[in-house]
């Protein structure tokens, strides 16, 4: 059976970046609440399990909804129906460049405080149209948003 992201085909038709329980942008990043989070091929109990997300904070982008379940995709794709008591509207992005440069201003020419690896999860703080403001590790920074998969390149986060 395949299953839309709408429960009602009219809601979508009239308006198709909302989503038809949330009435919240579709697609939109979340994070995973939890440990783990059980990814199951259809919305209800009853679908099988195809995989675990096992990241708390992890990056999520929901992509339909139908009834307390969401669709959701990770940075990879892959993805499948999530409880959405597993979720939290918490930003965080997954850097995706090797050794980014965590930066202590919103410039390139400032101090770097550190680097982070490719596959960190970071909470963010704030984004402008260019930069990133997170943390990760308990260290706070500034990196370029194209270093990250969790935001997308013009939406700016307060």
């Amino acid at each position: 059976m395949l299953w839309q992201g709408s429960a009602h085909a009219d809601d979508a038709k009239a308006d198709p970046a909302r989503g038809s329980v949330t009435n919240l942008p579709i697609p939109r990043f979340v994070s995973l609440k939890t440990s783990e989070g059980n990814v199951r091929r259809g919305p209800s109990l009853s679908h099988r399990i195809d995989w675990v997300f096992k990241h708390p904070g992890m990056p999520l982008e929901i992509i339909g909804e139908f009834g307390h379940w969401r669709q959701v995709r990770d940075r990879d794709g892959m993805g499948g129906w999530v409880h959405y008591s597993l979720l939290s509207g918490a930003r965080t992005a997954i850097v995706d460049a090797d050794l980014s440069p965590l930066y202590n201003r919103a410039d390139e020419n400032s101090q770097v405080d550190a680097y982070l690896e490719a596959g960190v999860i970071a909470r963010i703080d704030t984004c402008g149209m260019d930069w990133c403001r997170v943390k990760a590790d308990g260290i706070r920074g500034w990196t370029s948003k194209g270093n990250l998969w969790g935001v997308r390149p013009n939406e700016v986060i307060d």
